[in-house]
């Protein structure tokens, strides 16, 4: 039986950056997070807690599946 479960997560940030003109930097200073935190969001080299997946949906105004995508 194959499993449903995923622990691969793909993100929209750097396009939702992209229409907004937003660096890096720039996002982080928003949500109260380093550019680190930021770069390795986008990159999938981190996989942010529930608190910065909400903030980013915030900020962005859409939702967190909107951001985040299990593949």
């Amino acid at each position: 039986m194959k499993s449903t479960v995923s622990n691969k997560l793909d993100n929209n940030i750097a396009k939702l950056r992209s229409r907004r003109k937003l660096s890096q930097q720039q996002l982080a200073d928003e949500i109260g997070v380093s550019r680190k935190t930021i770069s390795t969001i986008e990159t999938g080299r981190f996989t942010p807690s529930v608190v910065i997946a909400l903030n980013l949906a915030k900020f962005f105004e859409v939702s967190v599946e909107e951001i985040f995508e299990l593949l």
